[in-house]
């Protein structure tokens, strides 16, 4: 987990979807797949795909004039990383048992990848 990433904001989380969904997009193409109303800028969201880029989360590669972006985390990937800062912070059982249900909750297949992740990440020793 990189020190440098931080909780996302309401719109980047919404771009960081489109790109776990199909990637690589260009900003146009990022830019027509949200959902919202009223859409935001252009430049709203190439400045948030630059931000996303500096905290580690995308990688851009040249395409002609334009950048296409890509996630370069899962979304459980992330969905790990978020819990295991928000463990770091307060360790304490009730915080895990309230992430585990909201999590359980939220996707009945979360459990199961999560504890495929714990394994993997025991196997490797971190």
């Amino acid at each position: 987990m990189s020190a440098t990433r931080h909780a996302l904001g309401e719109l980047e989380h919404a771009i960081m979807n489109v790109l776990w969904a199909r990637a690589p997009l260009s900003v146009r193409e990022v830019l027509a797949r949200l959902r919202r109303r009223p859409p935001p800028a252009y430049t709203t969201v190439m400045t948030v795909l630059d931000r996303l880029h500096a905290k580690g989360l995308v990688e851009r590669v040249k395409d002609g004039k334009a950048f296409l972006y890509g996630p370069t985390v899962t979304c459980d990937e992330w969905t790990a990383e978020n819990a295991l800062r928000a463990l770091g912070r307060d360790p304490t059982t009730g915080v895990l048992v309230a992430f585990l249900d909201s999590a359980q909750r939220a996707d009945s297949d979360l459990m199961d990848r999560l504890e495929r992740l714990i394994a993997a990440r025991r196997e490797r020793g971190t």
